[in-house]
Formats: structure tokens, sequence, C-alpha cells
């Protein structure tokens, strides 16, 4: 006969198992609003955003402090800002995720509905959109009628990736090496950096390049948010020294990193037969790009 089991212990067990499904009653509705009272810093701005009553979202939120049994956002009432205990802080980097899967989830479904016809939505910047993009569109467009390509448009990469991560873009250009992410990518491009100077520079008429350390004596002009640019003034000594920066190209003349242009995608995502045609065609484009021209 099998030894009796003590009551102290089937107390134990019995109430770990409540804890457990105790934390199975969070739902999305409470994530998200936490997540949009950590955004908005208010109660009244996160229940506009979701289109919610103002006590509605109050309720989520405790009914998830509740769940987890912490407070989870300080009250100081009156118009002070709401904010997050460091336990909410820890909660929100879990509820980001689940809420971006979630949206990633409905833009994939959508998109297998859509099959051959419906959007592609593609994060681009202003080189790509000069330089690669209207070739890659007229040779997309012609084999894909259907599909109607809905550009957004950055001066940072890890905000388009950002997006990827989201499910908001399907695929985006980016910098490589990616930022940290769910994501997948391909090498497009290598894209020559070079350091342009006045025709009448002591540096114009040189054979050799200068060195990091020279260059770090200059003034610089530069991209305000470059990643590969960061990466090399951050191997510079003392770091680089710009007078001016700025997103956009015309007005950009400076010094920039060496980079690689790839094309990359959320890696768990469903990718529909016109996003791998429309990477397919970049990397075409960006091929005849790299070749070699035989002069006549």
């Amino acid at each position: 006969m099998p030894a009796p089991v003590p009551l102290v212990q089937v107390e134990k067990t019995l109430i770990l198992i409540t804890q457990n499904d105790h934390w199975s009653g969070i739902e999305l509705r409470h994530l998200a609003a936490l997540e949009a009272v950590a955004r908005e810093g208010s109660f009244g701005r996160a229940a506009k955003s979701l289109g919610y009553t103002q006590s509605a979202v109050s309720q989520q939120v405790a009914a998830l402090e509740r769940i987890v049994g912490e407070r989870l956002v300080d009250r100081p009432g009156g118009p002070r800002p709401v904010s997050l205990t460091e336990a909410g802080e820890l909660l929100l980097r879990h509820a980001e995720a689940i809420v971006a899967r979630l949206s990633a989830a409905q833009a994939d479904l959508a998109a297998l509905a859509a099959g051959a016809a419906g959007p592609l939505r593609v994060g681009v910047f202003q080189s790509v959109g000069q330089h690669i993009l209207p070739e890659v569109m007229r040779r997309f467009v012609a084999a894909w009628p259907r599909v109607a390509v809905q550009l957004t448009e950055s001066a940072s990469d890890a905000e388009l990736l950002e997006l990827v991560e989201r499910g908001v873009l399907d695929l985006t250009f980016a910098d490589l090496p990616l930022t940290d992410g769910p994501f997948e990518a391909v090498e497009l491009l290598r894209d020559p950096y070079v350091l342009v100077v006045p025709v009448d520079s002591p540096l114009a008429d040189r054979e050799t390049p200068p060195s990091r350390a020279e260059i770090a004596k200059l003034d610089l002009i530069g991209f305000r948010q470059c990643r590969s640019l960061n990466q090399i003034a951050s191997t510079v000594a003392g770091g680089l020294r710009f007078v001016f920066r700025s997103d956009h190209n015309g007005t950009v003349q400076g010094l920039v990193g060496a980079g690689v242009i790839a094309i990359a995608w959320h890696r768990d995502r469903y990718r529909t037969p016109a996003a791998h045609a429309f990477v397919d065609a970049a990397r075409e484009v960006c091929a005849e790009l790299e070749r070699p021209t035989v002069p006549a």
C-alpha cells in the first residue's frame, strides 16, 4: 500500500498550480493598455490612442497588476505624467514583443489571403530611392501588375527594421550589419563611400588616401543617422569632428564608413511570392550596378 502524501505537501502543490493558472488570465488588451500608457505617459492619451475610455484603460492595467501581483504603474496624480515601475518596465519588454508578433501575424494572414495581389510594403532610404529603386520598380511592376508596392521612406534604417519587426513593413532596404532582431537579409550591393574635399584642398592631389588620424583632424560634414558612419567614428581615437550633419544626400559632403546595402525581412513571417520576386529584382539591379563598366 503506498505511503500517504503529507497534507502540507499537497497544499503547496495546489498553491503552485493556482499561481500558474492565475497568469493565464492575462489578455492581450491588458498588455496593449500597459504599452499605450508607457508610450503616451497618461491614461487619458493612452485611451484615446486605443479608442477606449480612460476608465477602461485604468481597469485593464489594474487587472494586469492583480494578475501578476506587482504594481506596474506609478500614478502621481494631477497633471504629472504617469511612469512605469521597475516591474512595469520589465513586463513592458515582453508586452511589446507579444503585441508586435500579433501585428505581424495579422499582416501575414492578410498577405496570404491577397496572394498575387494586394500590397507589398517596402522600406527605403534616400540613396536607395534615387539609384536602385526606380529600376527595381520598373521590372517588378511589369512582372507583378496586381501588386501595389507601398513605400515608406526614413533616414534611419534602424527605424525601418523596427517596422518590419512589428509587421508594418514586409521588406526593407538596410545597411549591414543589421540591428539585433528577428531578421534575415540578402546582400545586394557593396556601396563604396569616399571623402569629398574642395578641389583646392591639399588632399585632392594626393595619390594615397588620408589616414583615419588625419581625417579626425578635419572639420567634417556627415549623415545625422548613419550606423556605418557611427561605427567608423567609434574606431577613431577621440572620435570624428562634425561641424554639420544632415540626412539629405544633396546636402552631405563628407566621410561615411564603407557600407553594404541589403534587403531584409522578418525571419519568422510568411513571405509572399511577390516579396520573393521583389528581392530577386533588387538583387538583379544591384548586380548590374556593381558590374564594371567597359570603356568604349
